[in-house]
Parts: structure tokens; sequence; C-alpha cells
């Protein structure tokens, strides 16, 4: 009984992928449509974004002209202090009076990614925008106030740039490509998924094998088709 159960759930299967590749050219086209809605929203619809980073190093040293481990070590452990100071409301409201910008400083807090990455003491402030001048001008405000403002705040001696933000000449998004690829992979899994559930709920008889799987009845022949003969 179960042999007979697992034949027939294995001709099931191969009848449903025949079915599939039966439809290919239409599932195809289904992914090639998605895909180009999906570039097409991207260019005309999504607004493009541009990111302008600028980084800093910030080191604490003793009273002393040379530069200790226990200078480095200070700095290590102050890191995420310089990032809550980078984005502070008074820093942010002196950019915003700089640039003479229209937002709040929630509004430009969410412009700005301030990243430490892991064992250093270097600290990426990265300003995202919709106009890449700005992006640009916003993140070399925040470094020169930010690093006025960690002095004052840590007593720092040392806060020096190591790159200064430059205009950037492409949108850091949307990823054009990417989500055309993505849209084209939901077209195609959409007609898959529309073709195998449209075959799933047709209980018509079409095959011989129906008459036993749908009817549950003993199939004694087959009239053929006389068109065919």
């Amino acid at each position: 009984m179960n042999t007979n159960d697992n034949a027939s759930i294995e001709i099931d299967v191969l009848y449903l992928l025949r079915k599939l590749w039966s439809k290919k050219f239409f599932i195809i086209f289904v992914g090639l449509l998605v895909g180009t809605i999906a570039l097409l929203g991207s260019v005309f619809f999504i607004k493009p974004k541009y990111t302008s980073t600028t980084r800093i190093y910030v080191v604490s040293r003793s009273s002393d002209t040379s530069l200790t481990n226990q200078d480095l070590q200070a700095g290590s452990y102050l890191v995420n202090d310089y990032k809550e100071v980078i984005t502070s409301s008074e820093v942010l409201s002196s950019v915003i009076d700089q640039e003479k910008l229209s937002m709040s400083t929630g509004e430009l807090s969410k412009e700005i990614a301030v990243t430490i990455p892991t064992d250093t003491r270097v600290i990426s402030i990265a300003v995202t925008d919709t106009d890449a001048q700005r992006a640009c001008d916003i993140a070399n405000t925040v470094r020169q106030v930010a690093a006025e403002k960690i002095k004052a705040v840590t007593k720092v001696d040392d806060v020096t740039t190591l790159e200064s933000a430059t205009k950037p000449s492409h949108p850091s998004s949307p990823n054009v490509k990417k989500n055309a690829a993505i849209g084209a992979l939901a077209g195609v899994f959409l007609a898959i998924v529309g073709i195998l559930v449209a075959e799933v709920l047709d209980d018509r008889v079409r095959r011989p094998e129906d008459v036993e799987e749908v009817l549950g009845m003993t199939l004694l022949g087959v009239v053929p088709d006389i068109d065919k003969l």
C-alpha cells in the first residue's frame, strides 16, 4: 500500500514538473515583466540618495609629547563616548545653523551614521542625503563641529582628520540592478506558485490516472481519440 502511495506521489510530482516545463516561457515572461517594473520603479519613482564619508582619529595624549600605550588604551575606551558626542543635539544644532538646513536635529540624526571599526580609534562619519553636494558639506561640517566638541568634553588634545568628505559621483541608493534582480526572481516565484496552485485546485479529469485519483474508481480501459487514429 505504501509502495502504491509513494508511486502516486512520484507521478504527481513528475506531472507538476512537466507542467512547469511546459509553461517555462510564461514563467520567464512574468519574471522579466516584474523585473522591468522593479527597474523602472527604482529609476523613476525612488529618489536617489548620496553618501559622503569623512574619518577622524582621536588620541588622548599625556602631558609630554610622546604617544604612550596608556594614551592608546584610553582612546579605545572613549570611542563610544565620541560617537555620542558626534550625534548629540548640540552638535547637530550647530551643523543645522552653519549649513542653514531646513530640518530638525532628529531628521539630521537619521542622515548620519557613525561607525567605529573594531579595535581601532578611527571614527567614520557618513552622511546620506538626496543632494550629493549637501551630503558632502554636512559631513565635513559635522566633522569640524564634532572635533571641537570632543576636545571640549573629553579634554583630548588631538583630533586628526584622516579623510575629508568629497562629493559622491554616484548614488548609494537605490541599487537598481539589485532591485531588478529581486523583482525578476519574485516574478518567477509568483508564476511558479500560481501555476502549481491552479493545477492542484483543478479537479477536472484530463488523464486516465485522474479517474482513479479523483473518483476512486478502478480504470477498466481507455477509449482512444478517433481523430488521432
